[in-house]
């Protein structure tokens, strides 16, 4: 995980010269879905309410496509981990937009396997040309993988 970190890292930083590279923020809530019958996760909830954080990088391709990578961390309760997807980023309008792609996880407590692979699906709104509403969710592949819907706001440095 740590050499998908600094790969990201150094990803961004090379074409952070570029004028059509936006960097930023983002924050918000999560919704945890367990599944239950698969696993035991602490007192066994259905769902969980918790927090997440972290930052993105924004590469326009064209139009209307980009390259978002994302490195945020999540906390819910005894779960915490890493969420870093790498988004496709389709421009439906100038303020609407849908993301697909892959996320690499880490989680640091709880399973066995610490590093998973799942999917993530977001859409966004922008608000302003600073400030979008996203929602995303992250679809586990694994039997022993919760699946999260965030909900946050995110900031355009």
């Amino acid at each position: 995980m740590r050499y998908s970190i600094l790969a990201l890292f150094l990803f961004a930083v090379s074409f952070s010269g570029n004028s059509q590279t936006q960097f930023g923020v983002k924050g918000g809530v999560s919704v945890t879905f367990f599944k239950i019958d698969e696993g035991n996760f602490g007192d066994n909830p259905d769902t969980e309410v918790g927090y997440f954080g972290g930052f993105f990088v924004d590469f326009k391709i064209d139009k209307s496509f980009h390259i978002q990578p994302e490195l945020v961390y999540k906390g819910i309760g005894e779960l915490n981990f890493i969420n870093a997807p790498i988004y496709l980023k389709y421009d439906v309008n100038n303020n609407f937009h849908f993301l697909v792609g892959p996320s690499l996880n880490y989680f640091f407590d709880i399973f066995n396997n610490k590093f998973k692979v799942r999917a993530d699906v977001s859409l966004a709104y922008d608000l302003s040309n600073n400030l979008d509403i996203h929602m995303k969710y992250t679809l586990g592949f694994e039997e022993l993988s919760p699946n999260i819907v965030f909900l946050g706001l995110g900031y355009r440095l």
